[in-house]
């Protein structure tokens, strides 16, 4: 008499089969990357139909905006621009004293980078991954390992991008590090991402060295990847176990890593010319590591 159901393929031969196209994968996972990065850039396109719905509530949530709401943002505004006004008369005085030191000293001048604002349009779900999408690639003259900032600090750099689109990795994510100095006394340290949106630690910190509570890390330019003097974090704490071969020292971003919505890609000392294979090697200060 013959069983009503069929028997089906076996569990061993399931797991075999299953083992062997893992192995295949692992081999051709290298091979596999210039297929990826193709797809990335067939469905960039889809990126922008799914930011659809959020733009048209964006523009029907400004459309509906009342009159008093608009009065009293302007009337902030203005409040601001008057204090920036007076913070840039300062400033230039300053920038002329800077001028005329760097002069004496033989310095070079950094001159302007050119800078695009990003919108971000995607955001991790992984909560082991820190990192957005922004709607600028290749096209735009996006390359690999483009530092990213935001109002008040370094946001991250770019590691993949596509046609339309880039990814950019925040400085919270824990394979993420970045060369800074503190502005009080020109110590230079290296500052990496712990996996928490609002936490970066310092690691190997003798316990002699002179930090304190509240100094201000800013990027050191070492590794030739993030500009020089942009604000990165603040130290809010400093413990010196004696059961601790090194000092733990913690910091928080500056930016706003929890809400960032336009971010600023930055083409520093003319590096838009070069080609994005040449800024995407490896260079003696990394600042991308591996836990």
């Amino acid at each position: 008499m013959k069983p009503i159901f069929a028997r089906g393929i076996s569990n061993q031969f399931r797991l075999t089969l299953a083992i062997i196209l893992s192995v295949m994968l692992l081999v051709a996972n290298d091979r596999l990357e210039p297929v990826r990065q193709s797809i990335s850039s067939i469905l960039s396109p889809l990126q922008y139909i799914a930011n659809i719905p959020g733009v048209l509530l964006d523009w029907s949530a400004e459309s509906l905006a009342t009159r008093n709401m608009l009065a009293k943002q302007n009337k902030e505004l203005l409040r601001q621009q008057l204090l920036m006004s007076e913070r840039l008369q300062r400033f230039e005085h300053l920038r002329q004293e800077n001028d005329r030191l760097r002069s004496l000293l033989g310095s070079p001048v950094h001159m302007d980078a050119k800078k695009v604002v990003a919108e971000v349009m995607e955001v991790a779900s992984d909560p082991y991954r820190h990192y957005v999408v922004l709607n600028h690639g290749a096209r735009s003259g996006v390359f690999v390992g483009q530092p990213v900032v935001d109002a008040h600090g370094v946001v991250g750099q770019v590691v993949e991008i596509s046609e339309l689109t880039s990814r950019v990795l925040l400085i919270s994510d824990a394979t993420h590090a970045i060369p800074v100095r503190v502005t009080r006394n020109d110590v230079r340290l290296m500052v990496q991402g712990t996996g928490e949106i609002d936490e970066l630690e310092l690691r190997h910190v003798a316990k002699s060295t002179d930090l304190r509570v509240g100094d201000l890390l800013v990027s050191s330019g070492l590794g030739k990847r993030f500009p020089e003097g942009y604000p990165v974090a603040r130290i809010i704490s400093v413990d010196n176990d004696d059961g601790q071969s090194y000092a733990t020292v913690t910091a928080q971003p500056l930016a706003a890593l929890d809400r960032i919505r336009y971010l600023l890609l930055l083409w520093p000392d003319g590096n838009a010319a070069l080609s994005s294979v040449e800024l995407g090697k490896p260079d003696a200060a990394a600042v991308e590591v591996t836990p």
